[in-house]
């Protein structure tokens, strides 16, 4: 029988590094499905990750993994889908390696993504986002980078692998103030601070950091991880409902604050090509989600900004809403 344990192996550091040259966010998902996946199959088959088999990973624990992430971890569809999508990437390397597993490879490859239903994202109100940043305690370095975060995140609306990996030198506090990152796609773009940039050079004057060091950094001095980031968010979101009381039907994560940052620059006139390229998605089909959100005010002010589009570094402040409004972050 195959070893599983050199095979794996292979996959991330030749197929995925070396040949197809995958970002280091692909290679952490991938990581974390098979460490899942490993622990899920140590549980069934009675054998340690490092002495399993690659036909131990057959269709009925595969599908039963899948099942598992639903309704034991309570995963979505699409965190699912993600986590199958992994799986398979490996199996068709595997099959390149190994043509004797090439039946059970086809029927792993077989098993079908599940179709999530399209709901409308979630996203806070001004009411929302100034009670959500009141929550930190200021008295507190915590607090204090806690409190920056949320005001960093809503003013840029980086995603949380973008908010972890920033570095002081990623950051611009002179004209034209803005920070960098690389997103999806391994693409690099700077995104203005406007509104953010008082709470940024605070918090970065209490830091007294070196230009490698990270803007939002755990106890130990090391990045945050992504789980950190989403309990703290989530920690504030339910501290804040029992002052908001709208918050109590909504769930707050690091997603949410993106979708608001989205929701505030287009009811402020910014037309949709300009957010898109403000939040790195790669089409502004993607933007269309938030058009409806914002509702018939947004396409309105969006129309009137196609006929005068603005760029986060020209004369005019960007975003509009953001900019113009800065939220209480002294809160």
């Amino acid at each position: 029988m195959t070893a599983l344990a050199p095979l794996l192996q292979a996959f991330f550091s030749d197929r995925l590094q070396r040949q197809r040259r995958v970002s280091a966010h692909t290679v952490t998902a991938y990581r974390d499905t098979f460490r899942l996946l490993l622990g899920f199959a140590q549980s069934r088959v009675g054998r340690p990750p490092a002495d399993l088999r690659v036909a131990d990973l057959d269709v009925p624990l595969i599908v039963d993994f899948l099942h598992h992430l639903e309704t034991s971890r309570h995963n979505t569809l699409r965190t699912r889908n993600a986590r199958l999508a992994a799986i398979r990437s490996f199996f068709r390397f595997a099959a390149l390696e190994l043509p004797d597993h090439l039946h059970q490879i086809q029927r792993i490859l077989a098993i079908p993504q599940k179709k999530p239903d399209r709901r409308l994202v979630g996203f806070l109100t001004r009411q929302e986002i100034e009670t959500l940043l009141a929550m930190p305690d200021r008295t507190t370095w915590i607090g204090r980078r806690d409190a920056t975060l949320l005001v960093v995140a809503l003013h840029t609306g980086l995603r949380v692998s973008e908010l972890i990996g920033l570095r002081t030198a990623d950051v611009v506090l002179t004209a034209a103030a803005h920070v960098r990152c690389i997103g999806k796609g391994r693409k690099e773009r700077c995104t203005p601070l406007t509104g953010a940039l008082g709470a940024l050079r605070e918090w970065l004057r209490e830091r007294q950091a070196g230009p490698g060091d990270y803007i939002f950094p755990s106890r130990r001095g090391g990045p945050l991880s992504r789980d950190a980031v989403e309990r703290l968010v989530a920690k504030y979101g339910v501290a804040a409902r029992a002052t908001c009381p709208s918050l109590r039907s909504k769930q707050v994560t690091p997603h949410v604050l993106r979708h608001t940052t989205a929701v505030e620059l287009l009811r402020a006139g910014n037309d949709a090509t300009v957010v898109a390229l403000y939040l790195g998605h790669e089409s502004v089909a993607t933007t269309q989600i938030y058009i409806e959100l914002a509702g018939e005010r947004t396409r309105t002010s969006a129309n009137r900004a196609a006929r005068t589009p603005s760029w986060p570094f020209s004369t005019r402040r960007y975003p509009a809403g953001l900019s113009q409004q800065p939220l209480n972050y002294a809160a």
